[in-house]
């Protein structure tokens, strides 16, 4: 499939006039997509049934004259000021009980019965109205779900529609809520917790401790399922009027809905990256590595969204939005580093997407975001960001396709483990993304390219390795699919700590077929008591105590058992530092017959079904396997130069 290059652009923010220029200019870019319409319901009807759609009408019909395909937003993730007089209930409170406010954007909650119907009328008046139309290539439902951690209300919408959920959850005989199902599962006994009815059951915030834990995390998957819900609501309505393909535009980090069930109503999958502000504002690195590539971005985090992402999209992805330049949100906002906005984009294009479209096309000279950077700033001079595009567009016109093609190892990677995590930590720091980002960023370094598979059963055909660490709650499927797989298998911490209602099972834990290993306890450390491994590198932050008939693969210098192991499966009960994650990984590579490479730091490398990418996120050129790698730079090496 061709690569494709595009922009998020605002015509209401813009006189008619330069509307024309606009699309020209884009046009002789090179881009092919221009993302319109999703923050515009006021435009659209600045009265309740009163639509102006003829600006619309118009922008689509400029854009399109100039060779442009539209992907059009629906407004809903900007209800405006009307809807709130209309329904002020509609707000999302937050877990100290305070209602949002309007004045910004994401004011919703997604359990509003009256709000999701306003979004269904506007869908299906935009859906009647450019449904067929031919310069609108593809849709886009709402904008950035979950952002500005907007995905948990505790309204009471959401208490009521919590209580409807419980009790299809929990069905009697009769096929109605059983409210004893509940309190076993959910061990009421404890502390007198016991409810009567549905009706009594209250959101799990402002409790005088901590809320049960088997409630907290009914409430997060809820949370998620109304996610779903609300999403699968615009694109039935959608689908009813258009065979153009449909995606959502996911965030950096962003676990408190699952994106693996959203996605199996969309086409395509996309998201919004933005490394430079991410860095400072989500990988968690510390403050050397944010200084060092405080212009770079991390090596790792947008190719482990990348590759997640292309796992929601069933091997279809975007980028939505891609910072060209400094953006408004983060602690610090830098300029991207000169040859970065090229790198960001090859990268992505190297990790399968269809499309990079650069947020924005013209930099807002009012407002929330004006000091966030465009592809041209307010008087339309280029910005910087705009001829890194160009070279992008001329490369691409030039360049031969990326062809992907299937991994030898896979992570498996799960939203429900991380509402666990989330509910039940047992130690500051420690959350399922962390772990499993330190696992992605240890076999990057060391040459590995990856696939990320949904967990649940996964479909593991073809892996040489795969990584499965913390799956908190493993369904007996899981169990299987992992255990009877060909390739070598690691998981662990916690993996199979909890059973579907957040107890503790019996057998404990991890109970894997073909596995004699048992956790008896665990424990977190500080951070700052680090335990050493005998063969190198350290264990830190949390451990775990391991017992069973399984090989002893690793010990810590007191002697304890840290990694246990039988044929091909192996489990890890602490978390390790890198220098013992990539020993790790290196000894089962080679049992699995993967070839590993140790890389500089900053430098990662993307093997496709042609090619591999060698990316440099250095500000210094690095010699690399016998090549210079230039500053933040790009190259391209063909399979026959590998053999």
């Amino acid at each position: 499939m061709k690569r494709t290059l595009g922009t998020c652009y605002y015509p209401e923010h813009w006189p008619r006039e330069i509307w024309e220029d606009d699309a020209r200019r884009m046009a002789e870019l090179g881009l092919t997509w221009v993302r319109i319409g999703e923050f515009s319901w006021s435009q659209l009807e600045p009265a309740r049934g009163d639509y102006h759609f003829e600006w619309l009408d118009d922008a689509i019909a400029v854009l399109g004259a100039a060779g442009l395909k539209v992907v059009l937003g629906t407004p809903t993730a900007t209800p405006p000021r009307w809807m709130i007089d209309r329904y002020p209930d509609m707000l999302a409170v937050d877990v100290e009980g305070r209602p949002r406010k309007f004045g910004s954007r994401r004011h919703y909650c997604f359990s509003h019965e009256g709000y999701k119907s306003e979004c269904a009328r506007i869908v299906t008046a935009m859906a009647k109205r450019y449904g067929d139309n031919p310069h609108v290539g593809a849709w886009q439902t709402d904008n950035e779900y979950g952002c500005h951690d907007t995905t948990i209300s505790y309204s009471d919408a959401a208490r009521k529609a919590f209580q409807s959920w419980l009790r299809g959850r929990y069905l009697g005989n009769g096929n109605s809520g059983d409210i004893d199902a509940l309190n076993r599962a959910w061990g009421n006994k404890f502390w007198s917790m016991e409810y009567d009815d549905f009706g009594q059951i209250d959101l799990p915030n402002l409790t005088v401790t901590e809320p049960n834990p088997a409630h907290s995390l009914a409430f997060r998957r809820f949370s998620s399922d109304q996610v779903v819900a609300f999403n699968r609501l615009q694109v039935d309505i959608l689908r009813a009027h258009t065979d153009a393909p449909i995606t959502h535009n996911y965030m950096g980090r962003i676990t408190d809905f699952d994106h693996f069930a959203v996605g199996a109503d969309l086409d395509i999958a996309s998201w919004d990256s933005y490394p430079l502000g991410f860095l400072e504002d989500r990988v968690g690195a510390k403050d050397d590595w944010q200084r060092r590539y405080a212009q770079q971005g991390d090596p790792d985090f947008q190719a482990m969204h990348h590759d997640l992402y292309r796992a929601v999209g069933r091997g279809r992805w975007w980028v939505m939005e891609q910072q060209p330049g400094p953006v408004n949100w983060a602690p610090y906002n830098p300029a991207p580093w000169p040859g970065m906005v090229r790198l960001w984009s090859w990268e992505a294009f190297a990790h399968g997407a269809e499309a990079v479209c650069f947020f924005r096309w013209r930099q807002a000279p009012f407002a929330q975001e004006q000091m966030h950077a465009g592809l041209l700033r307010p008087d339309s001079v280029d910005a910087p960001g705009l001829q890194e595009a160009r070279q992008v567009a001329e490369e691409l016109a030039s360049a031969p396709d990326v062809a992907q093609g299937r991994a030898d190892v896979a992570i498996v990677f799960d939203y429900d483990a991380d509402f666990a995590w989330t509910v039940q930590p047992h130690g500051q720091g420690l959350t399922y993304f962390g772990l499993v980002f330190e696992w992605y960023k240890a076999l990057r370094s060391l040459g590995l390219s990856l696939d990320i598979v949904p967990a649940g059963k996964p479909d593991l055909t073809g892996y040489k390795l795969v990584v499965a660490p913390g799956l908190m709650h493993m369904p007996d499927a899981m169990k299987a699919a992992l255990s009877s797989c060909a390739a070598q298998v690691v998981f662990g911490p916690r993996s199979g700590a909890r059973d579907v209602d957040m107890s503790m099972p019996v057998p404990l834990p991890p109970a894997m077929p073909g596995l004699d290993v048992t956790v008896t306890h665990v424990e977190s450390l500080r951070p700052d008591m680090p335990v050493g491994l005998q063969g190198g590198g350290c264990l830190h932050i949390y451990r775990e105590a391991l017992h069973g008939a399984a090989d002893v693969e690793e010990r810590s210098v007191d002697g304890a058992p840290v990694i246990m192991g039988s044929d091909r499966l192996s489990y890890v009960g602490a978390w390790l530092d890198q220098n013992a994650l990539r020993r790790l990984i290196k000894r089962k590579c080679a049992a699995a017959g993967i070839a590993t490479m140790d890389l500089p730091d900053g430098v990662r490398v993307r093997d496709c079904a042609e090619e591999r990418f060698w990316f440099n996120y250095n500000a210094e050129p690095v010699v690399v396997d016998g090549r210079t790698l230039d500053a933040a730079g790009v190259h391209r090496q063909s399979s026959t130069d590998l053999e």
